[in-house]
């Protein structure tokens, strides 16, 4: 089974075009393609937008019974698919289900003059499903005859953003081992790091688990019941179960990018001076300014390979579930203990914040 990447993320929205709108104009996304009742996607609209090696899918409902509705309604705005990159989607569809996975869509192929795309979706955790994507031709054409290509304007893509690095995912207490078995068994990934995180009387434990490729990573995060409740519970409340916590998105120069999102009214989470007062110390010299990160509130930290940068948005919705990540990495190929802790902390600062 082979398993290149992430293809795209599929987000179940209230309203495809406000969202649209403000991904396009906060962090320079580009609409290329859509498709409604009108392309044969019957009882939705739906929107592609690209930046980069970015595809993302924002789907509303149009009636009450669409699967998008119905996710609305439970869980508010989200990722509903993570769709994987495979070379052959009937041998993976059936390797898959008979490892375990559910079915939910058998092959079907979407074809025109240039190109041809065929799809299959599977079961994931909670109510997200991966679909298993294979495509021949052009790679500009999404899916043949349901999503209408827009014309590219190639001057657009501000470059901002590159690709999916990692998608973090919150499951209910005692889901963990579970979960992190369930990728291995079901899709050939493999456990790469883990980590149990104190804050104050809080806790949570987590498991990263990766696609042989390297091309699709989830860390997978459970709250420790043992310890006073804290944000990973309020997201399993809020969320109604398991969910994306966030989506992480590569950048090859996090300072232009993160000041260009802030200039566009994007809020990231707060990091105190003091976090970089003995960050050298710690983790040697930094291969970015230190005033310019602090300036940002850019976190640093490193592995075995090398160093990474992040930064994590406020969340976006008002049940204050869903967040996005900007990282850069100098070699790095897992996470850093640090940043882990320092994103816990912060998150509690905004939760914090506005429980006041």
């Amino acid at each position: 089974m082979n398993i290149s990447g992430i293809d795209h993320v599929e987000f179940y929205v209230g309203d495809a075009r406000q969202t649209a709108f403000y991904l396009c104009t906060a962090f320079g996304f580009r609409i290329s393609g859509q498709g409604g009742p009108e392309t044969g996607l019957a009882g939705q609209r739906s929107l592609l937008l690209r930046q980069g090696d970015v595809r993302i899918v924002l789907t509303s409902g149009l009636v009450p019974d669409h699967p998008a509705t119905r996710y609305v309604g439970r869980h508010g705005d989200g990722v509903a698919i993570i769709a994987f990159e495979v070379d052959d989607v009937e041998a993976v569809y059936a390797e898959t289900v008979g490892r375990g996975a559910e079915a939910l869509e058998a092959p079907t192929t979407y074809a025109d003059d240039e190109s041809r795309v065929v799809v299959a979706t599977v079961s994931g955790f909670g109510d997200v499903a991966h679909r298993l994507v294979e495509r021949h031709g052009p790679t500009r054409t999404f899916l043949p005859g349901a999503i209408t290509m827009l014309k590219a304007d190639k001057a657009a893509d501000e470059g901002l953003l590159d690709l999916i690095d990692h998608a973090a995912i919150c499951v209910p207490a005692g889901e963990l081992a579970s979960t992190a078995r369930f990728y291995e068994r079901v899709f050939g990934f493999s456990e790469i790091f883990e980590e149990y995180i104190e804050v104050g009387g809080q806790a949570m434990d987590s498991k990263v688990v990766q696609s042989p490729s390297k091309g699709v990573t989830f860390t997978l995060i459970e709250p420790d019941t043992s310890r006073r409740p804290g944000q990973i519970d309020d997201f399993l409340q809020w969320h109604a179960g398991a969910g994306v916590q966030h989506l992480a998105f590569q950048t090859k120069d996090i300072v232009h990018t993160v000041a260009t999102l802030a200039s566009r009214g994007v809020k990231f989470l707060s990091t105190p001076d003091s976090y970089y007062d003995a960050l050298e110390s710690r983790l040697g010299p930094v291969d970015l300014p230190l005033a310019e990160l602090q300036k940002l509130g850019v976190l640093v930290d490193r592995d075995h390979w090398g160093q990474m940068f992040q930064i994590f948005t406020q969340s976006m919705h008002i049940r204050r579930t869903l967040f996005l990540e900007v990282i850069e990495r100098h070699g790095a190929l897992t996470f850093g203990s640090g940043n882990i802790k320092a994103l816990y902390e912060a998150k509690e600062r905004e939760r914090s914040g506005a429980a006041s």
